[in-house]
């Protein structure tokens, strides 16, 4: 597809190694309304979480240059737990004049919730065992001193893969997805209010947002659920306020104008996403199909 000119006038970019980063998308275009987005789904290569880390910093770059050469972007969120864990710092260190916000599990403000002091955290295996993970557990109980909180970690293999593949199917069709929340749910012991149970969860995938909704059901309604895409947004709007470029419009622009969506997988299931999540129109929405030489 070539390049329009509103969307060489600067945009953010945005990447995840699927879908589940189309939830950050979300609260970004509630924050920014004035924003052009390009975001970019590896479903091709999903999910990272279960990919070693020289995959993962490999297609962070890759990815990151397919956007640059597709216009002037002003700041670029990596939508994804993983790549923020294992790849963030080597693209800060690439590409040291464009900012990048990534995303990390809310452990922080999971502690000021919680009332029994317990909080689970539900991530990808690549993410919970990064050291960055483990540096900032570390970081937030420190922090917390004197006050005391366990957290009750848990990888949850093959449910962002379970989302991703729930988007090419029918609307109602969770079984597989409701299987595994209540396999790694039942794991992590009781949930609640009470003294000794988990009040709090932490969603350290950006996939799961999405079936947000059956965690709930699972765990109770009195169970705080808590995910980062507001507080990504935020940030990502500090980074980019000064940043006084021809890319802010009116923000009554069309669909087609302020969001691109590109994947490296399905080009249905994407529409089919997008239309379910962010009621854009499939129009926004692009195969990317140039790979034959790439990771």
């Amino acid at each position: 597809m070539p390049q329009t000119d509103s969307f060489s006038q600067g945009v953010i970019g945005v990447f995840d190694s699927g879908i589940g980063g189309l939830s950050v998308l979300q609260a970004l275009r509630a924050e920014m309304p004035q924003e052009r987005f390009m975001y970019w789904a590896d479903s091709g290569h999903a999910p990272y979480g279960e990919r070693s880390d020289e995959f993962v910093i490999e297609r962070s770059h890759f990815i990151t240059e397919q956007l640059l050469a597709k216009g002037q972007v002003k700041c670029v969120v990596v939508a994804c737990n993983t790549a923020t864990a294992v790849a963030v710092e080597s693209l800060r260190h690439k590409y040291p004049q464009l900012p990048f916000v990534g995303v990390e599990p809310a452990l922080k403000p999971a502690l000021g919730i919680t009332q029994t002091g317990r909080v689970g955290v539900i991530g990808t295996h690549g993410t919970l065992q990064s050291a960055r993970f483990e540096k900032l557990l570390k970081n937030v109980q420190a922090d917390a001193a004197p006050k005391s909180c366990e957290f009750v970690i848990q990888a949850c293999k093959g449910l962002a893969l379970a989302i991703e593949h729930q988007t090419e199917k029918e609307i109602n069709d969770t079984q597989e997805v409701e299987r595994l929340c209540a396999q790694y749910l039942h794991a992590m012991g009781p949930f609640g209010q009470a003294p000794g149970q988990i009040d709090s969860l932490v969603l350290g995938c950006t996939h799961y947002v999405f079936v947000q909704e059956i965690l709930s059901q699972w765990v109770g309604p009195h169970v705080h659920i808590i995910s980062t895409g507001d507080a990504v947004a935020k940030q990502t709007h500090r980074l980019v306020a000064n940043k006084l470029t021809d890319a802010t419009l009116s923000v009554n622009m069309s669909a087609e104008d302020a969001v691109q969506l590109w994947t490296t997988g399905s080009l249905s299931a994407l529409a089919h996403a997008a239309d379910r999540w962010l009621k854009l129109p499939s129009v926004c929405c692009h195969l990317f199909e140039a790979e034959a030489n790439t990771p």
